[in-house]
């Protein structure tokens, strides 16, 4: 589809290039804005990736919306895609114990499958991360093979414990903080989604790939020690070619 450009506010500009979940749409939204992070227009102050468009926070005493949208344009053309070739996968390991596992065994159910197919469909395949949203941290991710079927829970959790992996269709998100979530809650890992001790406080960014590794209940729990301590370090592989 041909660009879009909207009004996010006062401040805002909302710049949409596609109506679809897709890696192809996504790739481009990084790819606008690589260019902009890479040669900034004067007055923009912060720039925010989605599924498919790029929000764009200004300053309006520095540059008006319609010269932003016009130089947003200039750049367009010059953009392109996201380059992938350096992405490195980022190991997650998750435990699928049913403390956690809230609905693991109705989600595998509703596909018709045993439980430990369910986990092979969920763990095997790497993850794309669309966008952090909703919290901190919060990352919307996909894969591209296997999906699911199922939907969102018709009632929604008041609150669901953060480092929770949940899951719809072939999303699968990473829960920073305790928070109302009506997700299909399969899984939890012990490394911290969000932690604001570190430079970096995010265990994962729009454009990673993460994989998950399942672990035992005995694992889990001293990966989660590991963690405390500060001596865990997240493993990480080149990523493989998209199918």
């Amino acid at each position: 589809m041909e660009a879009k450009f909207l009004m996010g506010g006062e401040k805002s500009l909302y710049v949409q290039l596609g109506d679809e979940i897709s890696l192809d749409v996504n790739q481009k939204v990084r790819g606008l804005m690589h260019n902009l992070e890479t040669d900034p227009i004067e007055g923009v102050v912060e720039m925010v990736p989605t599924y498919a468009a790029l929000l764009i926070h200004y300053r309006p005493e520095k540059i008006l919306y319609d010269q932003l949208v016009e130089e947003v344009k200039k750049r367009m053309a010059d953009a392109g895609k996201a380059d992938e070739a350096s992405q490195i996968v980022k190991v997650v390991p998750i435990c699928y114990d049913k403390e956690f596992a809230l609905d693991l065994e109705d989600c595998a159910k509703f596909e018709n499958v045993s439980v430990e197919e369910f986990i092979r469909m969920h763990s095997e395949h790497e993850y794309y991360v669309y966008m952090l949203g909703f919290a901190p941290g919060h990352a919307y991710m996909a894969r591209f093979e296997e999906p699911f079927h199922f939907k969102r829970r018709e009632s929604p959790r008041v609150k669901i414990n953060g480092g929770s992996i949940v899951v719809g269709e072939n999303l699968s998100n990473l829960i920073p903080f305790d928070q109302p979530c009506g997700w299909n809650v399969v899984a939890a890992t012990p490394l911290k989604v969000c932690d604001y001790t570190k430079e970096d406080p995010f265990l994962a960014h729009a454009g990673d790939w993460v994989k998950y590794q399942p672990v035992s209940r005995k694992e889990y729990d001293q990966i989660k020690a590991d963690v405390e301590r500060g001596t865990y370090k997240v493993e990480t592989y080149a990523k493989r070619a998209v199918k």
